[in-house]
Formats: C-alpha cells, sequence, structure tokens
C-alpha cells in the first residue's frame, strides 16, 4: 500500500452548519461544492469504503469533520455523528474536528473527549482583531490563545488555521499572526492563502475596489518564510493552499490559488538556500571564438539536498536549475541522507 493511503483520513464535511458569523471569505456552498448535510449513516459508510483500501494502515488515519464549526451546529446533531464515528474506535487512529475558538470550553471538550475525538483544529484565521474585526469573524485573537490552552490542558492534539491577505492584513500583520501561532505550539498547522469567491462580502469589496489583495509573487514569499518558520519550530504544515475543486475554479474571483501551491512554496525555500550557497561564487568564465563570438565555459556543481526533494530544488519549470546556470554553471542534483529540510551543499565538479 502507498504511503498515500496510509495518511489518508476519511474526510465528512458538515458544510456552512454551526458557524454563528458570515465571514467575509466565506462561500463555503462553493469551496467544498455541496449542501448536503451528512448524517450518522453516512458517517458509517465513508469509513468503511476507507476501510477497503486501508486495511491495516487505517490505525494511522483519522476521521475527520471538516467544513463548518462542528462544536457550534445543533447538540443531538453532532453526538448522532460522533456516535456513528466512535463505532469505528477501535480500528481508526481517533476522530479530528474543525471549530471555531469561541465554540469551546470544558464541557464540550469533555464531551468530545468521551467520542474519541483526539485532534481539534480551530479556524484562527488571523491573530490581529483589527483583521479579524473587518472580516466578521467574531472572535478575538485572546479567544485563540484561551481556547489553545485549554485544547492542550486536556490532552487533545492542538491544530491552528491561518489565512494570509485578508481584508485589512498586510504582510508583516500576516507574518506577526504566524509568530503567535507558532508560539502557541500547535502540533499541526493549514496555512489557506485568501482566494476570492463570487457572492461574498470580500467579494463585493475586491470587486467595488476596497479591496486589493497579494500579488501571486508576494504570497508566495510569505508562504515560503511561513513554511520554513514552522518547520524550525518541529510544527508540522499539514496544509498549504486550497484543495482543488471544479467548484473554486467556477466562483474564484482572484487571490493566490495554484493546484501544486505548496511545491511552489517549497522550490523557494530551496531557492533562497541556493541563492545562499552561491553567494559570491559565480562562474563567469567568458571564452571567445575564433569567429569572435562569445560563450561561458561552464563547470558542473553537485548539489545535494535531502532525500526525495530533487524535484522541488530543481524547483517549478526547472526555476531554481535556471538560476544556477546563469551563474555560470551546470547543475547535478543528488539525494543526501545526511540533510533534512531544505537544506541544500553545493560541490563544484569541474
Amino acid at each position: 500500500m502507498s504511503d498515500k493511503n496510509k495518511r489518508s483520513n476519511v474526510a465528512v464535511f458538515v458544510p456552512h452548519n454551526g458557524c454563528p458569523h458570515m465571514c467575509s471569505f466565506c462561500n463555503q456552498r462553493s469551496i467544498t461544492g455541496q449542501q448536503y448535510q451528512p448524517t450518522p449513516q453516512d458517517v458509517k459508510d465513508a469509513a468503511l469504503t476507507a476501510l477497503k483500501t486501508m486495511g491495516e494502515f487505517s490505525k494511522d488515519s483519522e476521521i475527520a469533520f471538516f467544513g463548518g464549526s462542528f462544536t457550534a451546529i445543533d447538540r443531538d446533531y453532532m453526538v448522532s455523528l460522533l456516535k456513528a464515528a466512535y463505532e469505528f474506535h477501535d480500528v481508526f487512529k481517533g476522530v479530528r474536528i474543525s471549530t471555531r475558538p469561541d465554540c469551546i470550553d470544558e464541557e464540550v471538550l469533555d464531551l468530545l473527549k468521551s467520542y474519541n475525538v483526539t485532534a481539534i483544529e480551530l479556524g484562527a484565521q488571523s491573530m490581529d482583531d483589527q483583521v479579524l474585526s473587518a472580516n466578521n469573524r467574531g472572535h478575538s485573537a485572546e479567544q485563540v490563545e484561551k481556547a489553545s490552552k485549554l485544547i492542550k490542558e486536556n490532552g487533545f492534539s492542538l491544530g491552528l488555521q491561518m489565512m494570509t491577505g485578508l481584508y485589512k492584513s498586510t504582510l508583516e500583520k500576516d507574518m506577526e499572526t504566524a509568530l503567535k501561532i507558532a508560539a502557541l505550539q500547535p502540533d499541526t498547522v493549514r496555512i489557506y492563502p485568501t482566494v476570492i469567491m463570487k457572492n461574498t462580502a470580500l467579494g463585493d469589496l475586491y470587486l467595488g475596489g476596497e479591496y486589493k489583495p497579494y500579488s501571486f509573487e508576494d504570497t508566495v514569499k510569505l508562504c515560503s518564510d511561513m513554511l520554513k518558520l514552522f518547520m524550525e519550530r518541529n510544527i508540522k504544515v499539514i496544509r498549504l493552499g486550497l484543495h482543488y475543486s471544479e467548484e473554486l475554479l467556477r466562483d474564484r474571483l482572484a487571490g493566490a490559488y495554484h493546484p501544486a501551491f505548496r511545491e511552489i512554496c517549497e522550490s523557494r525555500c530551496f531557492l533562497e538556500n541556493i541563492k545562499a550557497a552561491f553567494d559570491g561564487r559565480e562562474n563567469l568564465d567568458i571564452r571567445t571564438l575564433p569567429d569572435g563570438k562569445t560563450f561561458i565555459k561552464r563547470k558542473k556543481v553537485l548539489i545535494n539536498v535531502a532525500k526525495g526533494s530533487v524535484s522541488k530544488a530543481v524547483g517549478q519549470s526547472g526555476a531554481n536549475k535556471k538560476y544556477i546556470f546563469e551563474k555560470g554553471y551546470i547543475p547535478v542534483f543528488k539525494e543526501d541522507e545526511n540533510l533534512k529540510d531544505f537544506d541544500v551543499k553545493i560541490q563544484i565538479l569541474e
């Protein structure tokens, strides 16, 4: 069985159910592509279907309720879904839920624990109160901090979700949000660059000229810096960029989206380290042919990177490879088991 199957979760979407606020960016029906509210039987069917492909590797996977504010939905309905998931508590690692920071307290945490919920993700989005208010989030940064502390104290795995480029935010405010989220020491983080959707408050602001999204280049630079920040703090980034969907492409007005957005950011991390490794190592050995034409006598250079990282180090459409070539070298990429993450080690061969 592939690693992908080992890591797969059983995703159950509860779209736009339980949210007490309509956030500026939210058009969840377009993002999830569904309005249907799942039943307990849907949960069971999804789990049984997943087991057919996961087999013994189900112990590495979770049943995950996403798409709304799980602890804010009707309590009887929430419990009915949890009961359905609990029937599989002996074959899956646990249950993961996503909710709002203002919908967490001791009572609900005790209830979640009784149904084998092991991981809770909070939609923080920003740690700047002005940005939260401007985007109608309905909670404060302090509530994110308090809920995060409660979740960790009660033994749950903590996940925090953040967005970049929201209305009234800046590149500096977004990086400050990342630093504050890192300080809360979550186990996992999701980073979502803002995508402007039709039929949203943010869409209206954009169409009216009151809101201008970051450029794709600025978003990639920002998110690659965040990726390095979290990795340096041993915080796992389990998502970077929105999932592909036909509805997203259909209803997107603007914003940084690419189906391989994470790989683009990872390649950018490699490029920054490649630039540092080549600093002062230009090989502009210009030769002249008998006919007067000139060319650069390029040397081969060995680019050592971590195992499984060659394609990312080469860069999207060979961008990083092109940079090295322009420095006067012919790059040869090789895996090195002694390197990790975005480390780069170069060796001039000739």
